[in-house]
């Protein structure tokens, strides 16, 4: 089917390379040597508060007059169930004792869903990114309403043809394309619901013949050789999250780095017991700790996320990296050390040499 790709010309993209949000990695630095490079930075605001979420907009407005995208999170709310949070710590407490630690008494809901209050709302709607992006679900017809009337362009994330579907219908103008060999967390609108877990490429391909508006492919593509491939099959850019995280810009902590550098990159597996949602990890002795865990044991996203951050703060107090959310895709294998900016004139050369 035809695409407007008015929306990208919009922006003024010279190269088909979005930044992946990363909430936590990405940073004001990270984003606006993207953007100024031609492709489109991202700022990952969904943990943040509104005023931490303004500041690093304020912050990458000063770097850039490019534009760039706010990334949120819509997900469901928590549903609290005191008995399941009281057996999750019961459960996770043997790991904090080998740090001589014990887990919080009880568990917070650590983050807000986009949807729950407005201020977050009221805030990107005084300082008007260019564009701004949903994970984990979408935003209500009011709310894209007024997007639009400030000529905000919308983005959502989609695991499959029926969320994208939803994101088109309620008036998204492009839809992320997130494959299985994505890193960090499924973007899924349901989390409970069964995944059929489409790889990036076949997924990019089936929106592509199926929807009317842009798609973006994401998970796994870490070269231009991956985004040309993209390309190929109908998207009309690709979104790279791992590929950024060893770069001189990155708030990626050294254990993270020193993860993706080593043999950890060859194994990467999809968890639920770091935060609550599926989402895709270096291999380490949090994820291989979870590995036979029911999800029905684990709490609701992002109670569990709490008794996570906890544990890996104890952990690194003992000098052990073995806890740490180190999200990263597939592709973490051929991630590359070096300033964003270099990273964008390499991929931006090696699509061209295609």
């Amino acid at each position: 089917m035809s695409r407007d790709l008015t929306v990208f010309a919009q922006l003024g993209l010279t190269a088909p390379i979005i930044q992946a949000p990363m909430a936590g990695v990405a940073t004001p630095q990270m984003a606006a040597a993207v953007s100024t490079a031609g492709g489109l930075g991202s700022l990952g605001i969904g943990a943040s508060t509104v005023e931490k979420a303004r500041d690093l907009i304020r912050q990458t407005r000063m770097l850039t007059n490019r534009p760039f995208n706010a990334n949120v999170f819509c997900h469901r709310p928590a549903t609290r169930n005191a008995e399941k949070e009281t057996a999750w710590l019961n459960l996770v407490k043997p790991e904090f004792e080998r740090f001589a630690a014990s887990p919080p008494k009880e568990l917070a809901e650590v983050y807000r869903s986009f949807l729950d209050g407005g201020a977050m709302f009221d805030m990107l709607l005084e300082e008007r990114p260019a564009v701004v992006s949903f994970h984990f679900g979408l935003p209500t017809p009011s709310q894209i309403k007024t997007f639009k009337g400030r000529n905000i362009l919308m983005l959502a994330t989609a695991t499959n043809l029926h969320e994208a579907r939803q994101a088109a219908a309620i008036g998204m103008d492009a839809v992320v394309a997130q494959g299985w060999e994505a890193g960090g967390h499924r973007g899924c609108f349901d989390e409970s619901a069964e995944d059929d877990q489409l790889g990036t490429f076949a997924l990019t391909r089936i929106l592509a013949q199926e929807l009317d508006i842009p798609v973006i492919a994401a998970g796994g593509i870490m070269d231009g050789v991956g985004i040309r491939a993209a390309l190929n099959l109908g998207a009309v850019a690709a979104q790279l999250g791992t590929a950024f995280i060893a770069t001189d810009e990155s708030a990626a902590p050294i254990a993270h780095r020193e993860a993706l550098a080593g043999e950890s990159a060859q194994h990467t597996c999809m968890t639920r017991v770091i935060s609550g949602r599926p989402a895709r990890c270096l291999a380490n002795r949090f994820t291989k700790w979870g590995k036979h865990i029911p999800d029905a044991s684990v709490p609701d996203y992002p109670v569990t996320y709490d008794a996570g951050k906890a544990l890996n703060a104890a952990a690194s107090h003992h000098g052990d990296a073995g806890y740490g959310a180190h999200w990263a895709g597939q592709g973490a294998p051929l991630s590359r050390a070096m300033s964003a900016t270099q990273l964008m004139h390499d991929l931006i050369s090696e699509i061209q040499a295609g």
